[in-house]
């Protein structure tokens, strides 16, 4: 099969389309032909040596997410067969025309979906719904402030959080609060010349928001404390601007009752995956069919050759929603 593979950590430039083995299927495993793979950001750290060996995971080609059709099935697996359309979460291998998948992390993708689109869900709204509805406990008549908002995870959080019946502020580029506006956040704010924590006191009387889902890090940490409504929960998705020591007068957490959550589903035990998965399925899956106001939001495409161009695309920060590679 082809497959993107690299000899040594580095620029994008190290990806290359090569000649693989096909992966062995296990008993609780799908072997699935991909058709399209979700491009992460965790892709560009494990391509740059951030988690210190290729083979990080559960194959020596990266690429957590997939959409494709099943061609064979484990001797454990219940509840798909060969030729069911799925989408889902991979330990890695998605960058390659074949796959395999932990049955628990597979999906059926909608009806009404094509295989590109299908791709721009597992990651991103699994991940959305764990930090925000999961962790964040976000419930109708709350509010979030969700960072990030036109990125994968990001736009994903912001459908949800207005799916849920939430009030929704938002942060992003200017030139792409627009379209978070489209997704349904009914407050945007240009991270580059607004400061976020006025703007939620503003807006809400100085009262807060309920919950804060951040991908910044250290550099927004104090504003997003300052940003929680009493009782208020910050779930920490990712560390994009930095990670670093932060500092809090821990005042702030014992007399305003605030919870600080972390979040990342690559290291998380297998088991605690499946549950994630299961989670999202039952409340959500349904809401991607024909009608439904669910939308993956998919930025750019390429082929499978082009991975190289897929990682500068995200490295530019340009893109509104998922880059998606096809085959």
């Amino acid at each position: 099969m082809k497959a993107i593979t690299f000899d040594d950590f580095g620029a994008a430039d190290v990806l290359q389309l090569t000649e693989s083995p096909a992966p062995e299927l296990r008993p609780t495993d799908l072997l699935v032909r991909v058709y399209a793979a979700g491009v992460n950001r965790a892709d560009l750290t494990h391509r740059r040596g951030g988690y210190g060996r290729p083979n990080f995971g559960d194959s020596t080609i990266m690429g957590l997410e997939i959409a494709g059709e099943v061609i064979e099935t484990g001797s454990e697996t219940r509840g798909f067969k060969a030729g069911d359309r799925v989408m889902g979460v991979v330990g890695g291998g998605a960058y390659a025309e074949i796959a395999r998948i932990d049955y628990r992390m597979a999906m059926p993708v909608p009806a009404a979906l094509d295989y590109v689109h299908a791709a721009a869900i597992p990651e991103v709204f699994v991940t959305a719904h764990e930090a925000m509805l999961h962790l964040g406990r976000l419930t109708h008549g709350n509010s979030v402030l969700i960072h990030a908002a036109a990125g994968g995870v990001g736009s994903a959080a912001v459908q949800l959080a207005k799916a849920t019946g939430a009030a929704v502020f938002a942060t992003a580029e200017a030139t792409k609060l627009a379209r978070v506006s489209q997704l349904g956040a009914d407050v945007t704010i240009d991270y580059r010349t607004q400061d976020f924590a006025e703007i939620v006191a503003k807006e809400t009387n100085g009262r807060g928001v309920d919950v804060v889902i951040d991908f910044v890090g250290a550099p927004y940490f104090a504003r997003n404390i300052a940003s929680l409504a009493h009782g208020g929960r910050l779930v920490q998705v990712g560390i994009l601007g930095g990670g670093g020591n932060v500092s809090v007068e821990l005042e702030q957490i014992l007399y305003r009752h605030l919870q600080i959550m972390g979040t990342v589903m690559k290291s998380r035990p297998q088991e605690d995956k499946h549950a994630m998965v299961r989670r999202f399925r039952e409340h959500w899956l349904d809401r991607f069919a024909s009608g439904a106001r669910l939308e993956p939001v998919v930025d750019t495409t390429f082929e499978l050759a082009r991975a190289a161009d897929a990682h500068r695309r995200m490295e530019s920060s340009a893109n509104v929603g998922k880059i998606i590679l096809t085959m």
